[in-house]
């Protein structure tokens, strides 16, 4: 068995859908920002393998970053690895295969591809980086896997992950842990430590971020300028929420002193969003409107991440949240655009086989002329498909004359997949 260093909480999402995958053709491949949690699933998921009285023979769990692989791990060395453990297992059983940052190893698909061709052998990947997204995994395994996608902690998972830590949250309330998820985001690393210092937590993202910049976009795409790459992600992160195109932030950059172009932002922000460092919510017209041109918002997948470039000033809260369930209408399985309407913006429409739900979110709408603007938007589509307003204010909560709920966000964020 292997020692990971890191404290291991269940996912039980994450693990049924996983168990849900046991014994079935494609190869598995589970994909994510750095440190989100991929490797620990998969352990895990050995793990109970294990426990189910499944042999050690048949098991192989490889974590390709570890010490106890070569510096310059080669394709030959993973197809011999590989062939020495599919010799020595019980052949009356399946065989189960598990690589870990398997980018890793150079040209690692054509000795996947031929491990697939064996009887009975189930494979597990995971990978950090542009090597295993979607478009790519079509050239290196043409059709022959299923991507999982695997997100930062869920506030739910937030929850039971300070449940089972001594991480200071004893004796604060659900909202007072909201608050820090907020500020601090989700990732699981942040539960290695006994409080949520913020000195900790700054260096424990600031890892993070600099491994994804310099291993998964720069070293990757051999991307030079890293300066205009880090200026671009703080750009990006203290602005995300708003409505932007590439020309615009390129004409911003230059303005703020350094010089660049509207095709060097749409590169640059190719590579990042390929290292899921960036997230991309796309416009689209509703309510009879048409967008000639579509803007775009951008989104940190965490935003820890995101208040780690402004130094965890508290300001923008409201982005923050729409941030949070962006990721969270991700992470539920929906496509989501930025609704362009007659009426106004609407912040999300998310689409999911055949349902549709628009969202608007909101820290406060007591406050003006905010909740009128909020519901007009959404009253101006005909359509019958759910429509809800997300806030933290609970003065308002219920549903308005025209059937539009107003909710918890808090709670939306609990309920079961809603």
């Amino acid at each position: 068995m292997v020692d990971t260093g890191r404290n291991l909480f269940p996912r039980p999402t994450y693990d049924a859908l996983l168990d849900s995958y046991l014994d079935t053709a494609p190869i598995k491949v589970l994909s994510g920002v750095r440190r989100c949690g991929k490797s620990s699933l998969l352990f895990m998921l050995a793990n109970r393998l294990r426990e189910k009285g499944v042999p050690e023979s048949n098991i192989l769990y490889k974590k390709l970053d570890s010490f106890d692989v070569p510096l310059e791990p080669t394709s030959a060395w993973l197809d011999d690895l590989l062939r020495h453990a599919l010799a020595a297992r019980d052949h009356a059983r399946p065989f189960y295969v598990f690589l870990d940052e398997v980018q890793e190893v150079p040209s690692w698909e054509k000795v996947v591809r031929r491990l697939h061709t064996e009887p009975a052998t189930d494979i597990f990947l995971t990978g950090s980086n542009a090597f295993l997204l979607s478009s790519d995994l079509a050239t290196y395994l043409s059709g022959r896997y299923i991507e999982i996608p695997v997100w930062p902690l869920s506030f739910p998972e937030y929850l039971e992950f300070s449940q089972a830590t001594d991480s200071g949250s004893g004796d604060l309330t659900r909202e007072n842990l909201f608050a820090r998820y907020v500020r601090y985001g989700g990732m699981p690393g942040l539960f290695d430590r006994a409080s949520f210092e913020e000195e900790f937590v700054m260096k424990e993202l600031t890892a993070i971020r600099d491994t994804v910049i310099l291993n998964d976009v720069a070293k990757r795409f051999e991307l030079r300028d890293i300066d205009l790459l880090e200026k671009l992600v703080r750009y990006v992160y203290s602005t995300s929420g708003n409505l932007f195109s590439s020309r615009k932030i390129a004409d911003t950059l230059t303005s703020m002193g350094r010089k660049t172009s509207s095709a060097t932002v749409d590169s640059y922000l190719s590579a990042l969003r390929r290292a899921f460092l960036v997230l991309r919510c796309e416009q689209e017209g509703i309510a009879g409107k048409t967008v000639l041109q579509p803007l775009q918002k951008l989104y940190a997948p965490d935003t820890g991440l995101r208040n780690r470039e402004v130094g965890f000033a508290s300001r923008d809260i409201g982005y923050q949240l729409e941030s949070i369930v962006f990721c969270e209408l991700k992470r539920r399985g929906y496509e989501v655009r930025v609704g362009a309407g007659a009426a106004g913006e609407v912040d999300f429409v998310a689409s999911r086989r055949s349902e549709r739900l628009y969202v608007q979110v909101s820290s406060s709408i007591v406050e003006g002329q905010t909740f009128e603007r909020e519901l007009s938007s959404l009253e101006a589509i005909r359509d019958s498909f759910p429509k809800i307003v997300l806030t933290r204010d609970s003065l308002l909560w219920g549903t308005t004359a025209t059937g539009i709920e107003v909710t918890s966000l808090i709670d939306w964020l609990c309920s079961e997949g809603a």
